[in-house]
C-alpha cells in the first residue's frame, strides 16, 4: 500500500499568507486593485487572484497609473515607489514583509551612517529579484551585489566593506561570503558583516533535507520562477535523487509512481496549499488506474 504525505513544513510564509490576504481583502470591496509584480513566483496562484480582480502591473505601468490603489508586495520597493504613489495619487496597500522593511532600515541606517567614510555597503543576493531591488534603493543604488563568492572581485579590499543578506538566501552560503571577505580585507579597513536571513525560510533547508529522506519518491511543488523554489529542490534531489519538480498537475510523469512507495509532496515558500493537494489528488489517481490495471 502507498503512503502520500504533504509536508505540514512547506507552503507560503508569513510575508507571502500576509500580502494574498491583503490583496483579497481589497478584492472584496470591489473596485480595481493593481499589484506591481506577480504578488507570489507562482503562476497559478496569480492566476487565482486575477480571476479575483488583481491586475499584475510592471514599474513602467505604475508610473503612468493615477488615482488608484496599488498592493505592493512582500519582496518590498524602493523609495521612488513610494514617491511616484505620492505625485500621482496612488493609494498604496502595503504587504511589503516586515522582515524585509526592517532590513532596509538598517540598511539606510548604516549608509547615511557611513556614506562621508566610503565604506562599501555589500548585499548577498540575487541581481534584480524584487527584493535586492529594494534594498539598492535604500542605497540610492550605491549597494554592491554579491550572488556568490565569484563575485568577490567587485570589491575594493583596501577599504571598509558592511554586509548584509537578501532575507531569502542561504545561512551556508552567507557565512562562505564571510570566511572569503575576511581572508580578503585589509588589516587596515574595517568589515562589519549582519545576518539578515529569514529564518522561516532557512529554517526549510534542513526541513526538506529531512523529509526528502524520509520517502522513496518526492514532488516537489513551485512556479517556476521561484527562487526559492529552485533552492529547496536542489536540496530534495541532493538527498532524494527520486525527487521531481512540478508545476501542475499536467507534468507528473505516471511512470516514476510505483504501488507500495512512500511518496511525499512538499514545495516552496511560494508554493499554496491547494497546489499541493491537487498534486496528491492526481498521485491518488495514477495509483488507482494502476491497480485497476
Amino acid at each position: 500500500m502507498s503512503k502520500i504525505e504533504i509536508d505540514p513544513k512547506s507552503g507560503f510564509c508569513f510575508g507571502v499568507v500576509n500580502a494574498i490576504q491583503k490583496a483579497e481583502e481589497e478584492l472584496a470591496k470591489g473596485g480595481i486593485l493593481y499589484c506591481l509584480g506577480d504578488i507570489v513566483h507562482n503562476n497559478l496562484e496569480v492566476d487565482r487572484l486575477e480571476k479575483l480582480g488583481l491586475k499584475t502591473i510592471n514599474h513602467e505601468q505604475f508610473r503612468q497609473l493615477k488615482n488608484v490603489k496599488v498592493l505592493l508586495r512582500a519582496h518590498g520597493e524602493p523609495p521612488s515607489t513610494y514617491q511616484i504613489a505620492k505625485e500621482n495619487n496612488i493609494e498604496i496597500i502595503d504587504a511589503s514583509c516586515p522582515v524585509v522593511l526592517r532590513l532596509q532600515r538598517r540598511i539606510n541606517d548604516k549608509y547615511n551612517a557611513e556614506k562621508d567614510n566610503e565604506t562599501q555597503i555589500v548585499i548577498y543576493g540575487k541581481s534584480g529579484h524584487a527584493e535586492v531591488n529594494g534594498l539598492m534603493g535604500q542605497t540610492n543604488s550605491s549597494a554592491v551585489v554579491i550572488e556568490s563568492k565569484e563575485d568577490l572581485d567587485k570589491l575594493d579590499y583596501s577599504k571598509n566593506i558592511c554586509l548584509f543578506s537578501q532575507t531569502t538566501k542561504p545561512l551556508d552560503g552567507f557565512q562562505e561570503i564571510i570566511d572569503l571577505i575576511k581572508t580578503k580585507i585589509s588589516p587596515l579597513a574595517k568589515f562589519e558583516y549582519f545576518d539578515t536571513i529569514c529564518r522561516q525560510v532557512s529554517n526549510r533547508i534542513p526541513n526538506i533535507k529531512e523529509f526528502a529522506l524520509s520517502h522513496d519518491l518526492i514532488f516537489f511543488v513551485a512556479g517556476k520562477k521561484s527562487s526559492n523554489g529552485k533552492v529547496l529542490f536542489a536540496e530534495c534531489k541532493q538527498y532524494n535523487i527520486n525527487s521531481y519538480f512540478v508545476s501542475s498537475s499536467e507534468e507528473i510523469d505516471p511512470s516514476v509512481i510505483q504501488a507500495g512507495l512512500s511518496i511525499g509532496i512538499c514545495g516552496a515558500t511560494s508554493t499554496p496549499k491547494w497546489q499541493m493537494e491537487e498534486i496528491e489528488k492526481e498521485v491518488e489517481n495514477i495509483l488507482i488506474k494502476k491497480q485497476v490495471i
